[in-house]
């Protein structure tokens, strides 16, 4: 045998296998495993911090005090291209126009409307001209300036997208504006000259009663929040009459009726006979599904047109940024807008946004701890985060700050405990039988809704910028 064979022998013996091979040997071990893992879920704060209110008959009605407060929404515009126009019924939002349903009367009012595109810094009217033209605010944002104390303008407010001004001039109550209307932003208005509703209120008489006949309504006495007003007497002194006085409800207070989300798993009786070591199928299926319906219901709590919070904040409530980003000072102007905050609420880049204006500022934000959980917060109010509030494709969000609780008069959450087949509070699992093709069916019912109180519970900071940086 030469040299070379034998090392080559050498080798061969060398490679040749010794023992058994891992491959081999997991076919007879227990591979350890983990439950079924879901990216969709998250912390649903929301969820964990509402209190929840027990619903008899799945209905919860909101007694408040009377409240004269009319047409004070937001005006709803359809765009096509570059060409902006009002929803003609949506003119029914001014005050002046509430209640008035001639179709085609505010369909000829709404085509009378011109759209003018504004520059940042140009002033749409100024305080003490007369009022002669009805603005809509289609996009952008204005401010309202006044005189200061000592000599100056100072920014009184700030009017946003769906916003009107002007609204007087139909009636005639205020002759002149009581302060500068000037654009902070590019806006895109309709302005609706005064002009123009004389003469269309010449030929439909229809128009011309309603805007008199509003005009020749009473004014009504009430408190800074536009409910009716309590007569009261103090600080006098004698015998004098005490003024005599009752407390008058809303006729039709507002009811929120349970939403419901529902789903109906299929498990195969073969999967759920069979393969239930070392877990159980039915239940694996069980808990992800649970999973994905709790993150629909914060989904429906944040964003419903019927009762989502975004949706149903008082527009009196609506704050705007001062420069788009969300600064210690937006935060500060929502927090004092009302009593007790408990939290805030708000997109997880919408964090870090406001962490990097502190940052700018030298201020870095406190931390509080809920059930081990280290939570940001501002001036003691805590900050969770909210996955389910938008971001547009302008990158911009909302930030909420709420009050929470019936006996604070804040928000809370309704559910109904007790149905059949509860697994959780207002929560049920109820089994379907099983078909021909030996698939058991289970379905899966959540109810739940949300109610603001009173209208000061709830706050918003809108428009909020998360994609500045520097």
């Amino acid at each position: 045998m030469t040299v070379e064979a034998g090392q080559e022998a050498s080798q061969t013996q060398a490679s040749a296998q010794q023992s058994l091979a891992t491959s081999a040997a997991r076919n007879l071990s227990t591979t350890a495993k983990s439950v079924p893992q879901m990216q969709e879920t998250s912390s649903r704060w929301l969820l964990r911090m509402l209190p929840w209110v027990d619903v008899k008959g799945g209905t919860y009605r909101v007694n408040r005090r009377l409240s004269y407060a009319v047409g004070d929404g937001r005006v709803t515009f359809v765009q096509t291209g570059g060409e902006v126009s009002v929803i003609p019924a949506e003119l029914g939002e001014l005050p002046a126009l509430s209640g008035y349903g001639d179709g085609a009367v505010l369909s000829d009012l709404a085509g009378r409307c011109e759209q003018i595109d504004y520059e940042p810094g140009t002033v749409l009217a100024r305080a003490g001209d007369a009022k002669n033209r009805v603005f809509l605010l289609a996009h952008g944002r204005v401010d309202k300036i006044g005189a200061g104390p000592y000599g100056g303008d100072v920014v009184l407010g700030f009017l946003a997208d769906g916003a009107y001004f002007g609204e007087q001039c139909l009636t005639g109550t205020e002759p002149t504006w009581e302060c500068t209307y000037r654009a902070n932003t590019a806006c895109t208005v309709l302005v609706l000259p005064k002009a123009e509703i004389d003469n269309l209120a010449e030929r439909a008489r229809s128009l011309r009663s309603h805007l008199e006949s509003f005009a020749a309504l009473p004014k009504q006495r009430t408190n800074k929040y536009g409910e009716a007003a309590i007569d009261l007497s103090a600080g006098h002194s004698g015998e004098p009459v005490i003024p005599h006085t009752f407390v008058d409800y809303e006729p039709e207070p507002r009811e929120y009726e349970l939403s419901v989300a529902q789903t109906v798993l299929k498990v195969h009786s073969r999967v759920a006979d069979l393969y239930n070591e070392p877990m159980n199928q039915t239940e694996q299926q069980l808990r992800l599904t649970l999973e994905a319906l709790r993150e629909r219901q914060e989904h429906e709590l944040v964003n419903n047109p019927e009762f989502g919070l975004l949706s149903n904040c008082d527009f009196g409530q609506r704050l705007q940024p001062h420069d788009g980003v969300p600064s210690p000072d937006d935060m500060d102007e929502l927090l004092s807008r009302r009593r007790g905050n408990k939290f805030f609420l708000a997109h997880p880049r919408a964090i870090a946004a406001f962490g990097r204006e502190c940052n700018k500022r030298g201020l870095s934000l406190e931390s509080v701890d809920n059930g081990g959980h280290r939570v940001p917060s501002w001036r003691g109010v805590p900050i969770y985060p909210c996955g389910k509030i938008p971001v547009s494709d302008a990158r911009t969000t909302s930030i909420m700050c709420m009050r929470t609780g019936e006996d604070d008069q804040g928000v809370i959450g309704l559910r109904q405990s007790g149905i059949p087949d509860e697994i959780e509070p207002s929560l049920s699992v109820r089994f379907m039988g099983i078909d021909e093709q030996a698939i058991i069916s289970y379905l899966v019912t959540a109810y739940y809704s949300a109610a603001i109180l009173v209208p000061d519970a709830l706050g918003i900071l809108e428009n909020v910028e998360v994609g500045r940086w520097g």
